[in-house]
């Protein structure tokens, strides 16, 4: 991988100070996915091109973080970098930008409990602590278990949290679903009753 990275820079890097701050702007209200959360406007704002490039694949991977810039660029009427930048990607994921319209509703009804409620999860989940204790050692290894402790209101801490999610597999949510049913079951039972 890497490529929808490295496309991602380019677009980035090639926009003006202005262009970079309305590109930002314009991802704070740009319609997403089921199951993604936004950015931060305080973590987005003072970012540079490298820093919101690392921050989009951690949050949307490459493939969709490639898909939303491109969209954000042609939101702005810089429909050629939008272009360049689909180009960038490799002739396997070519397809991508196109087959990704489609499936989302196939995607968002197969889509995992702590992904479809995302969002209610970082707002709600009261007992942290509890949830990071259940998944330390089996998901989470010491250095991220220290990070999410270190911040400090309970949604900052969720947010935390499910930065390192890219990178899980449908145990590791299992695992987080199972954290959160023992901790918090009525918010869970609220949540799967919505």
């Amino acid at each position: 991988m890497g490529r929808g990275r490295d496309a991602i820079l380019d677009a980035l890097e090639n926009l003006t100070a202005d262009e970079l701050k309305k590109f930002k702007l314009k991802l704070l209200s740009v319609p997403l996915r089921d199951g993604y959360g936004r950015i931060p406007r305080g973590t987005l704002m003072p970012m540079d091109a490298v820093d919101l490039t690392d921050k989009l694949v951690s949050f949307y991977l490459e493939a969709y973080g490639t898909e939303l810039t491109a969209a954000v660029l042609r939101d702005m009427g810089m429909q050629e970098m939008a272009e360049q930048l689909q180009e960038a990607m490799p002739k396997g994921s070519g397809s991508v930008p196109a087959g990704i319209k489609g499936p989302p509703q196939v995607a968002a009804k197969a889509a995992h409990f702590v992904d479809q409620h995302r969002t209610a999860l970082i707002n709600r989940v009261t007992n942290v602590d509890g949830v990071l204790d259940a998944l330390y050692g089996k998901v989470l290894t010491e250095e991220q278990y220290q990070a999410v402790r270190a911040e400090t209101t309970n949604p900052t801490k969720m947010r935390k949290l499910f930065s390192f999610a890219p990178a899980w597999n449908l145990t590791c949510k299992d695992l987080l679903l199972q954290a959160l049913r023992d901790t918090q079951p009525y918010l869970v039972t609220d949540l799967e009753q919505s």
